[in-house]
């Protein structure tokens, strides 16, 4: 039984009262042990946890306080509405990591989905939309960085008209050897490039700590061109805790400096058996 369950239903009685008090004590726990301040608009991405069915894990979300969730799509949206969730980064438009806008071969489809899906976002209530450079097979840095801004191009007054940003994700070499958008400063000429405020970088904070680091500097001198954050931890992409190397709490206070106003997602696979504890304890490390 859920809390909502019992709304209205004071009046019932001694026994009632007593009832819904018992049911509720591991939820009533919860959200004593467990409160934000939310300076940070949390979210988390849900693959990580897939072994929660994702209804299940809205409503944990729900009993958490949690308000978004990562990397949905139009087949997930309706779910996401049943229990007041935001979609934060929106997917389903793109072909794959390794298929992306770097290759003109893939342009048509791309534009095809890009032009049908961001509409779909805007009616739906959202707004970031993620894209992927694709991989380089031998392609020259700069003929992909023309290639990207040719082809996006042709469906930014689109996403201009909707008010959809769409948000191109850095990767590392280390996972992902071969994807061309691995680094930020090759992630900053595309932004500038295109010269829209509706293309951003998703900055995925365990990537570039891999790639590049110097994490918190990254975000002082470039967060006009960082749309949306990811956490993990570094090495292994686990738990944000002391068991890894980056300093998450001081990166929030960071990114906050900035003033950015968007969403940070939870993006680690836990370890632990228990997932979701250590899902709030990255929830609250970054609540800074």
């Amino acid at each position: 039984m859920k809390r909502r369950d019992f709304i209205g239903t004071t009046a019932a009685g001694t026994l009632g009262i007593i009832s819904c008090n018992a049911v509720n004590t591991k939820e009533s726990t919860m959200a004593k042990d467990f409160e934000l301040k939310n300076n940070i608009n949390h979210s988390v991405c849900h693959w990580c946890f897939n072994s929660i069915l994702l209804e299940d894990f809205l409503i944990k979300m729900n009993e958490l306080g949690i308000k978004a969730v990562d990397l949905m799509g139009p087949k997930e949206w309706p779910l996401l509405k049943k229990y007041n969730i935001h979609s934060a980064m929106c997917n389903g438009a793109e072909i794959s990591l390794t298929e992306g806008w770097n290759d003109p071969k893939y342009h048509d489809v791309l534009i095809k989905n890009y032009s049908e899906m961001i509409p779909k976002v805007a009616e739906a209530g959202y707004t970031n939309l993620i894209c992927f450079s694709g991989n380089r097979r031998g392609m020259n840095d700069q003929v992909g960085l023309q290639n990207c801004i040719d082809g996006l191009s042709k469906i930014m007054p689109l996403a201009e008209k909707h008010g959809v940003v769409l948000q191109m994700e850095l990767f590392n070499r280390i996972n992902h050897p071969d994807y061309m958008c691995d680094t930020s400063a090759w992630g900053i000429e595309l932004c500038k490039g295109l010269g829209s405020e509706n293309f951003k970088l998703l900055y995925d904070i365990y990537h570039m700590q891999i790639q590049e680091g110097d994490i918190i500097r990254s975000i002082q001198n470039n967060h006009q061109y960082f749309g949306h954050y990811h956490t993990a931890g570094v090495p292994g992409r686990h738990e944000i805790d002391e068991s890894q190397e980056l300093y998450y709490p001081a990166i929030m206070r960071a990114i906050l400096a900035t003033g950015y106003k968007g969403y940070v997602a939870q993006e680690f696979i836990p370890e632990r058996e228990d997932k979701i504890e250590s899902l709030k304890q990255g929830f609250l490390i970054c609540d800074v």
